[in-house]
């Protein structure tokens, strides 16, 4: 398993919490990011600076990711296509996406989308709390957890 990291939109605290589990659970963590990264120095910690532009990192990560990889991302596109190419999508706030909710994700999203395109002020998600990231900490233990009991577990 390695985890990737929509990371140019994804929260410091959250980013804290990878760095954390990274080193813990001795696995591979990849943030790509549009910008320079300042992260912890570490064998298990690296990044990926691609250039500017509307869905760039997200298309490196959907390009590079593999199954039973985890990628952390809000973006649900993105969530979709790493669903599609057999991995796992968690969002910052807990949530894991699965084959399941993300075709409802998708359809909420478009519906958003198109609710603000007609001047509809449709307001932002609320901020990351504690609860929030508690959550997230609690999923991303256990799908770190679980790679260690399946067999061929990288």
């Amino acid at each position: 398993m390695r985890i990737w990291v929509d990371a140019d939109a994804c929260p410091s605290a959250i980013k804290d919490i990878l760095y954390r589990a990274a080193e813990r659970a001795q696995v591979a963590l990849t943030l790509v990011a549009n910008k320079a990264l300042a992260t912890p120095r570490s064998a298990f910690i690296r990044t990926i600076q691609v250039e500017k532009g509307f869905d760039v990192a997200d298309n490196r990560i959907a390009r590079e990711v593999a199954p039973g990889d985890l990628v952390v991302t809000a973006d649900i596109p993105l969530a979709a296509a790493v669903i599609a190419n057999g991995a796992q999508a968690l969002n910052p706030r807990g949530e894991l996406y699965s084959h399941e909710n993300i075709r409802e994700r998708l359809a909420m999203r478009n519906f958003m989308e198109e609710l603000r395109s007609a001047g509809v002020d449709t307001g932002g998600p609320a901020p990351l709390d504690s609860a929030d990231r508690q959550a997230f900490a609690n999923q991303l233990d256990r799908l770190i957890t679980a790679r260690g009991r399946s067999p061929g577990a990288r």
